[in-house]
């Protein structure tokens, strides 16, 4: 009789030296700008990761502050604190982060993080599996998720993700043996209880590219059109595709011929359009609907709205 092997794979590491902590905590989540500084606890950390291509729990243990930037590109992390605490997407959305509800990664940008004293317990999913599963789950095809880390879910619906973690841990970190099947069935319930857990939006894959977009360009346009409903800048973007700013601006120039900025600004108020097309004048003002869409300025966006569909944004709305 054959025995399969077991599909989890483990890493472990542990220590009291400050500098290595931070090194190998960049390493781990692709981070940048890490600074970490002794608080009255002696230093010291743990770091562990259990699971599979699909789906991972990891735990930390870090007596110290520990800030710095990272983004969650490849991967969907719901994380939640037994101890300790800090600041989340400081800066930006700003939320402040303890023991007691968890929360996902900002997604589709990067963000900084100030946390201290930290008992972190943390799943994640890779990218494309969480991506196919929701797509099943609602119906359409795969594409970008977003979720919004400020809004905490609902305690019905905690009761049910907090019931699932518990089983997938169980067979995750147990110490019997585990089927490459029974891995596979763990990580889809787990998978299924985030989506029904957390606030998310599914983005529609169909995006209007530009004629001559291709390569970054055209990675860029996907971008902005996934998460122009987030506070990403032209910055973020390039950075999203690997390129400077300079470089961007660059690339756009020449393959359609306007600026990054430019165009994120009229997919913006291209979203503008659509919501108050949909809404009743009852439902909605205008202002609420250019805030939200991230126009502060509400006479330059009442010009800009007109420059580009020839009417003002409350004629669309009362129309």
């Amino acid at each position: 009789m054959t025995v399969e092997p077991d599909p989890r794979i483990s890493f472990e590491t542990s220590g009291d030296d400050l500098a290595a902590a931070i090194q190998m905590y960049e390493d781990a989540y692709d981070g940048a700008g890490f600074r970490a500084a002794q608080t009255e606890r002696p230093f010291s950390y743990r770091f562990r990761v259990v699971g599979d291509d699909t789906m991972s729990f990891r735990s930390t243990r870090f007596d110290a502050r520990m800030e710095g930037e990272l983004e969650a590109r490849d991967e969907y992390v719901v994380m939640w604190l037994a101890d300790g605490g800090g600041l989340v997407d400081v800066g930006r959305e700003e939320v402040a982060f303890g023991p007691g509800t968890p929360m996902m990664f900002p997604t589709g940008r990067p963000f900084r993080f100030d946390l201290q004293d930290v008992r972190q317990s943390l799943v994640q999913f890779e990218r494309t599996y969480l991506e196919g599963i929701a797509a099943e789950e609602h119906g359409a095809r795969p594409a970008p998720l977003v979720f919004d880390h400020t809004q905490a879910p609902r305690k019905e619906d905690l009761r049910g993700w907090n019931a699932q973690v518990q089983r997938a841990a169980s067979t995750v970190l147990g110490n019997a043996p585990v089927s490459p099947i029974v891995l596979a069935e763990t990580a889809r319930d787990t998978a299924l209880a985030l989506l029904r857990t957390f606030p998310h939006t599914v983005l529609a894959p169909d995006v209007s590219l530009p004629q001559g977009a291709t390569g970054r360009v055209r990675e860029a346009v996907e971008y902005m059109h996934a998460f122009a409903h987030t506070p990403i800048s032209t910055t973020d973007v390039a950075e999203h595709v690997g390129l400077s700013v300079r470089g961007l601006q660059q690339a756009f120039q020449r393959q359609v011929g306007t600026a990054p900025n430019t165009m994120l600004r009229g997919i913006r108020l291209d979203r503008v359009r659509d919501e108050l097309r949909r809404a009743s004048a009852g439902e909605v003002t205008v202002a609420a609907v250019a805030v939200r869409w991230g126009f502060a300025h509400l006479g330059r966006f009442s010009g800009a709205y007109a420059s580009r569909f020839g009417e003002y944004p409350r004629d669309t709305l009362h129309g």
